[in-house]
């Protein structure tokens, strides 16, 4: 039997918005090494750039504008920034598609769409991109967790432009040494970090929600890869984590978000799956 989230051919018509580091190494795995799917529109900010990354690769997707790709694709990948995330989620939910959002921030500030999703029959996923264990988080969370903390360390480049810190830019001016710029929840560092924490909202949505989720970000001038520690404490088992992200071209996103992402597609059609 095909699967539902198949096109009559027998490959899932895949349509990427977003052309950074993650989006361009997504769009060449789907179009050289993964099995079931077809490359088949592209959109970015700008059109002329995209047209020739389009061009360079074998299947030659279409160009489109953000709310156009919907249209022409079952699955779409969302690699853009936050703010026009609702563009480009709002026509694939709303047609009963499948959405892979990278955004996780902003999909907690449009938590509308899960409900909307609910009712057209659409899959919303959130790969674990430049995370690690969000399958014991979310086993721990089918019992009782008591808590879940996350530290953040990155290098200071990769923290300059959040709009949290452009009142405190006296945090990071001439640091020599580790510096807490934030302490909060996952719901407070996703409005504040857009660009840097969606891995923190990727774990609330796995564990116990924005609220109960406590983060810390410091900025360290010696660290030259974005690292995360997380801890759990549940009934089921108490844990800790930790990675240290090899940064891609864009210093604030891992290499290992894109392979994320190529895994995720992957499993989809995978006759042997492994993890929850």
């Amino acid at each position: 039997m095909t699967p539902s989230w198949t096109t009559a051919a027998g490959r899932t018509r895949v349509g990427i918005v977003g052309l950074g580091p993650v989006g361009r190494a997504v769009a060449r795995a789907v179009d050289g090494s993964l099995d079931g799917y077809l490359l088949t529109a592209l959109s970015a900010r700008r059109p002329a750039p995209a047209q020739e990354f389009a061009d360079s690769l074998p299947s030659r997707p279409a160009v489109l504008r953000a709310q156009e790709v919907a249209d022409a694709c079952d699955l779409v990948i969302e690699c853009a920034p936050a703010a026009i995330f609702d563009q480009i989620a709002q026509p694939v939910v709303e047609q009963g598609k499948t959405l892979v959002v990278l955004s996780a921030g902003a999909l907690l500030n449009s938590w509308h769409l899960v409900d909307t999703a609910r009712t057209t029959g659409a899959t919303i996923l959130v790969p674990t991109g430049a995370l690690l264990g969000l399958d014991a988080v979310q086993a721990a969370a089918e019992g009782v967790v008591h808590s879940v903390r996350m530290t953040t360390r990155k290098p200071l480049r990769g923290l300059l432009d959040a709009p949290y810190l452009q009142d405190r830019r006296h945090l990071l001016g001439g640091a020599t040494e580790p510096v807490r710029v934030f302490s909060g929840t996952a719901r407070e560092a996703a409005s504040g970090f857009p660009a840097n924490l969606n891995v923190a909202v990727a774990l609330a949505l796995a564990g116990v929600g924005p609220d109960r989720t406590e983060l810390e970000i410091w900025a360290d001038p010696d660290l030259d890869r974005n690292t995360h520690q997380i801890t759990v404490e549940a009934d089921s088992a108490s844990f800790s984590m930790s990675i240290a992200n090899v940064p891609s071209e864009n210093v604030k996103t891992g290499l290992i978000t894109a392979l994320s992402v190529v895994v995720l597609l992957r499993k989809r059609t995978s006759a042997l799956q492994i993890g929850t």
